[in-house]
């Protein structure tokens, strides 16, 4: 147990004050009801929790989920501790109104620290970030933003115990279950819990925007809260998570990145741009003078797949015609571009990640747009779409476009963050965000030859805030397209949907 001192407000309990401002009375008004709720439920909690154990393990494997283990959590309504204990984290700190609650999480798991504050006023000065270090990787809010007294205080409180990278969990009733739960709690279903605030998705954008956060992924689960043999999981797995009938699930989950520069200033960061060839031999000339220098220093990355032409060669000459740019040549395995980019990026020094086609069909001019977006924290996972400006004559086929546009409105649903283009050549990301990118493929199986749904699905699972940067598209001025198997590809982004609604929607 941590021996941190935590000042405990005062007027917090049920003996309503009379020398109090009126707003203060209402917060105490409603802080005390919820407290004096939980306290007489004390250890009732255990046997409610048991009675309803289809719905509370649903919700752990949602965090679970969402929170990998070995993280420094933050639990707000901590409960009996379960949920959090059941993230395995480095360190987990959980907070409640209840002592009563807070009694029964000590004797379940004491390697967790607890106190008893309210989130309005919560003060945890020993875990602020300081010069970047210290503060929470995930702070989670499971069925509490319905009881607090004053929603927008509560998120404010948490901006000293936010890094840039760290991540807002919070899961809410759906308010559209509200004219329910009275009857439901008269039939003994559920809890009578003194909640107050039944907020919808855009309420809480609301106020996570004044608070300083931004939304980066929601989502819907369990149109089935009750298990009932067969139905709940047919609802539960299959029917609630189709598109509207989402919109019924009894939680809604949404997940928030604060809304802060990074550590350091955009010009100080440096950038590697790896470049993936194959039979490019024409190409690989006319690129070094065409990328920008960006940041501390640019580095390319050249990486040859087992060319048949002369494109290694090309590249050598390259590299003696630009003396003054860095320019590296890495020797790919000849499986395709995702194995050949990761070749690449092992050799990367920068702190910034791009990739570029070598067909330049995405110009290299536009790449400095990519890193002033990911530099000043515009968002974590950059990624170039080809479908808000025209398309040059010829840079790409009706077919291919419908069927982009097709895939871009399935994997929007599928990853629960909007995404309107999959396979544009240019994707950007930090390098610590790439390693995080990079030890979640386990996860989905080494199945994507072109590397761009390894980077999205990755970019997905770790929760990080995707943002699509419109290019301009042209059609390539020297070699032939390597998409040329439109049905054989078209079948392998089916597999991709496949993988994403099963480790990404059913997960």
């Amino acid at each position: 147990m941590s021996t941190v001192s935590v000042s405990y407000p005062k007027h917090v309990s049920n003996t309503r004050s009379t020398n109090v401002a009126p707003h203060r009375d209402l917060m105490c008004g409603q802080q005390s009801r919820v407290q004096a709720f939980y306290d007489e439920l004390g250890a009732d909690r255990e046997q409610w929790i048991a009675r309803s154990r289809y719905y509370y393990a649903a919700l752990q494997r949602l965090l679970q989920f969402i929170v990998p283990p070995g993280k420094r959590v933050l639990d707000i309504g901590c409960s009996n501790g379960d949920q959090l204990a059941s993230l395995r984290p480095s360190l987990g700190v959980g907070i409640d109104l209840s002592e009563r609650m807070l009694n029964l999480a000590r004797n379940k798991h004491s390697e967790l620290e607890l106190y008893q504050q309210p989130a309005e006023q919560l003060l945890l000065t020993a875990h602020e970030v300081r010069d970047g270090r210290g503060g929470f990787d995930f702070i989670t809010m499971v069925n509490v933003v319905g009881e607090f007294a004053d929603v927008l205080a509560a998120f404010k409180r948490l901006r000293p115990l936010v890094r840039a990278d760290t991540r807002l969990v919070i899961v809410y009733y759906n308010y559209l279950w509200e004219p329910l739960m009275k009857p439901a709690a008269q039939l003994g279903l559920k809890l009578n819990n003194p909640t107050q605030n039944w907020l919808s998705l855009e309420d809480l954008r609301a106020f996570l925007r004044l608070a300083g956060f931004e939304v980066v992924k929601t989502g819907a689960r369990m149109p089935c809260p009750k298990y009932i043999p067969g139905i709940a999981e047919l609802l539960n797995n299959v029917l609630g998570r189709l598109p509207l009938l989402n919109r019924l699930g009894f939680i809604h989950f949404l997940v928030a990145r604060p809304e802060m520069p990074l550590p350091k200033p955009p010009e100080t960061y440096s950038c590697t741009v790896v470049v993936p060839c194959k039979n490019e031999e024409d190409n690989v000339p006319a690129l070094p003078a065409r990328v920008p220098e960006m940041g501390a220093f640019t580095e390319i990355i050249f990486v040859d797949d087992n060319s048949t032409d002369a494109t290694i060669e090309r590249i050598r000459e390259t590299i003696a015609a630009h003396p003054n740019r860095c320019i590296k040549l890495v020797s790919g395995p000849g499986r395709g571009k995702a194995s050949a980019v990761r070749a690449g990026l092992a050799h990367a020094a920068g702190d910034v990640l791009m990739i570029l086609d070598a067909d330049m069909t995405v110009m290299p001019e536009d790449l400095p747009m990519f890193f002033h977006a990911i530099t000043e924290n515009k968002g974590e996972f950059i990624n170039g779409t080809r479908m808000v400006y025209p398309l040059s004559r010829d840079a790409m086929r009706t077919a291919n476009i419908i069927g982009n546009k097709a895939f871009a409105i399935v994997f929007t649903f599928l990853l629960e963050q909007r995404v309107t283009d999959t396979l544009c050549g240019t994707k950007v990301v930090m390098r610590q965000n790439y390693e995080k990118i990079l030890a979640t493929r386990d996860h989905f199986g080494d199945i994507d030859r072109w590397g761009d749904y390894d980077w999205i699905f990755g970019a997905a699972k770790n929760n990080l805030k995707i943002v699509e940067l419109p290019i301009h598209y042209v059609e390539r001025t020297a070699g032939v397209t390597k998409m040329t198997k439109r049905l054989k590809n078209g079948l392998i982004m089916l597999k991709m949907c496949w993988v994403a609604l099963l480790k990404l929607k059913i997960a």
